[in-house]
């Protein structure tokens, strides 16, 4: 295709600086990175901008960008926009269906290494909420003896986290399933890892638009004290687990204590907890008696 730059707002450089400035005029946080990323993603460079800043860019490469752009000040994250998402240093497809992962779940993969530091054990793994398969997969890929199972009762999530396995030559060991929860599962598990909604419903209309808008409400919604999903794990987990068997659960600030009483009502023992790079509390660790 053949490119005429007639003015500078058609070079690389100067579309990236007032897209930019635009964003950051929008009260956007990360300006720089928001621009590059889409910019890239309209030039079908995916990140590699460096070393093309003299280029010049076509009409068409310039309207998908000014779309991207409006996407984003309208508040759609860049990785809806994009696709896709790093997890794990791992890319995952996205689709409205799943839920974006984000930085915060990598506690649980990071729980599972530190507890089980032999990557050559033969584990057996479950995702309770797959999504898009990126904690069963990111766990997979740092035990390439391991199978794992993921389970989501919305049939969307399972083509994406099939096709996220796929991607990442790990879908020989791992199967995804359509279900509620562990309704058609059958243990025993090594590793049994769950992000599940745990938003209480009369909170997500309060939620950051980039959340609200854009992630399933089913993803979110943990009913009336963003708990209902931690009841109905507790009661399949004593069955689920093998005797040394180890559930790694994300939660909300806060919930660790209620989802603690929960856990040992069920006859399960708590092995504590992990927190984020924030420092805050998000994981908790199970065990059977």
């Amino acid at each position: 295709m053949t490119r005429n730059a007639t003015h500078e707002t058609e070079t690389v450089a100067a579309l990236l600086q007032a897209a930019i400035q635009r964003l950051a005029s929008e009260g956007n946080d990360n300006p720089r990175l928001d621009a590059r990323l889409l910019l890239a993603h309209a030039l079908g460079v995916e990140g590699r901008l460096h070393g093309r800043e003299d280029d010049p860019v076509t009409v068409e490469e310039r309207t998908h960008f000014s779309g991207f752009l409006a996407r984003r000040i309208g508040g759609e994250p860049v990785s809806r926009i994009l696709g896709s998402r790093e997890f794990w240093s791992l890319e995952f497809d996205l689709s409205p269906a799943t839920l974006d992962p984000r930085p915060d779940s990598e506690t649980l993969i990071d729980a599972v290494l530190e507890r089980h530091p032999d990557r050559n054990r033969a584990y057996r793994i479950l995702d309770l909420g797959t999504g898009t398969g990126c904690l069963l997969l990111a766990a997979l890929s740092e035990f390439p003896n391991a199978e794992g199972v993921g389970v989501d009762i919305d049939t969307e999530c399972i083509q994406i986290a099939r096709k996220n396995a796929e991607k990442l030559c790990l879908s020989s060991r791992a199967r995804m399933i359509c279900s509620r929860w562990a309704d058609n599962v059958n243990g025993p598990f090594d590793i049994v890892l769950s992000n599940p909604p745990y938003i209480p419903t009369s909170d997500i209309s309060q939620l950051q638009p980039e959340v609200k808008l854009h992630d399933p409400t089913q993803a979110l919604d943990g009913g009336v004290d963003g708990l209902d999903a931690y009841r109905n794990i507790a009661e399949s987990l004593p069955s689920l687990l093998g005797e040394d068997g180890l559930a790694v659960l994300e939660f909300g600030e806060g919930q660790g204590q209620d989802i603690l009483r929960i856990m040992e009502a069920s006859g399960l023992i708590v092995d504590g907890f992990r927190n984020d790079l924030a420092g805050i509390e998000r994981c908790i660790l199970v065990r059977r008696l």
